[in-house]
């Protein structure tokens, strides 16, 4: 089965087969790219046809950069929030399904890997990274908070890495990127190939151990500590203040980071966190996200953080609630309050 020319879905024996086939793009994935993926796990699991399933990309430079939020945009520009909630309602579904699937579902998460990217990877049984990959979830710079599922993955990273991670949108390469739960081995991009046709060929994954092994050294092994000093703190502000009262380079450049963010975001994704923290299932996970993505045209930012960051490139967005310390609490109760009617189903969409 092809999407024009932006997946290419088929079967090779026991093994599914997903490669998304828009390396100009940096393989960022439609609304259809999304629904087609589900459509093809859901028949092959249905039919009992595949014992896995294996993704993958074109092009040496991204597994996916993301959701193409083009549509989104425009979408959102114009007054239409609907179109974007139906979008996150279907996307997270797949997320969700993903993170339950009962067969092996195998990523080759080579290259740039953020937003959506990481959650048509990141939620699978094996998780590979290369020496190229860069992993991220940077959404507070364009007015959202790490959602598709994400959010869990950071409330289960070690210590305080999670709130570090989702505040600064810091990206990972392949050791930080194992060592946060984002993944799990790393192996040589020139041996992805090879990988795949022995996965084809024995139709099981012992041969994995063949290409992945450890990963590099984490880069963020040496911060683990003042990460855990900093980011134990009760709120989003109180972690900056900490790091801003902190003389070290890497403390002001970690606040400065923060700082270019979407102030409502960044409050907002520190307190999902915490909050999944306490129930991190992946159906949890995706209504407390999709709590903020849901409000994220309407009441949120997510329209100007695209506009200065996407379309118009001026890297200069006009928050409402600026900076960090006009966020008040009742803002972020308002938008992570229950959504009663419209909550997200994760089995059934919206």
């Amino acid at each position: 089965m092809a999407l024009g020319d932006d997946i290419s879905i088929r079967q090779t024996g026991k093994v599914g087969r997903i490669t998304l086939t828009r390396p100009k793009a940096l393989n960022a994935m439609t609304y259809e790219m999304c629904l087609a993926i589900e459509k093809a796990v859901d028949g092959w699991v249905e039919a009992g046809a595949v014992d896995l399933v294996v993704i993958d990309a074109e092009g040496d430079r991204a597994f996916c950069a993301g959701g193409d939020i083009a549509d989104l945009y425009a979408s959102g520009k114009a007054g239409d929030h609907g179109f974007g909630r139906k979008f996150w309602a279907d996307e997270y579904r797949l997320n969700a399904k993903l993170a339950n699937l009962a067969i092996p579902y195998v990523a080759l998460m080579d290259g740039i890997t953020m937003g959506g990217g990481v959650g048509i990877s990141a939620h699978g049984s094996d998780r590979i990274v290369t020496e190229r990959s860069m992993i991220a979830m940077p959404e507070c710079g364009i007015g959202l908070v790490p959602d598709v599922g994400g959010s869990r993955i950071l409330a289960t990273a070690p210590g305080h890495l999670g709130e570090y991670l989702a505040m600064t949108g810091y990206r990972m390469g392949p050791g930080d990127a194992v060592l946060a739960g984002f993944a799990d081995v790393q192996m040589d991009s020139a041996d992805k190939a090879s990988l795949i046709a022995r996965i084809e060929e024995t139709g099981n994954l012992t041969v994995l151990g063949e290409f992945a092994g450890p990963a590099e050294a984490p880069a963020l092994a040496p911060h683990l500590d003042a990460i855990d000093a900093h980011f134990s703190r009760d709120s989003a502000l109180s972690c900056v203040q900490s790091l801003e009262a902190d003389g070290s380079e890497w403390a002001q450049q970690t606040a400065r980071l923060i700082r270019r963010g979407c102030p409502l975001s960044v409050a907002c994704a520190f307190e999902i966190v915490r909050r999944v923290r306490e129930t991190p299932t992946i159906e949890n996970t995706l209504r407390e996200e999709y709590r903020f993505t849901y409000r994220s045209m309407s009441d949120g930012e997510f329209v100007e953080g695209v506009r200065a960051q996407i379309i118009d490139k001026d890297r200069n967005p006009q928050w409402k609630t600026a900076p960090l310390e006009k966020v008040t609490q009742e803002q972020i109760a308002a938008m992570l309050a229950p959504l009663n009617e419209h909550e997200l189903d994760p089995a059934g969409g919206n």
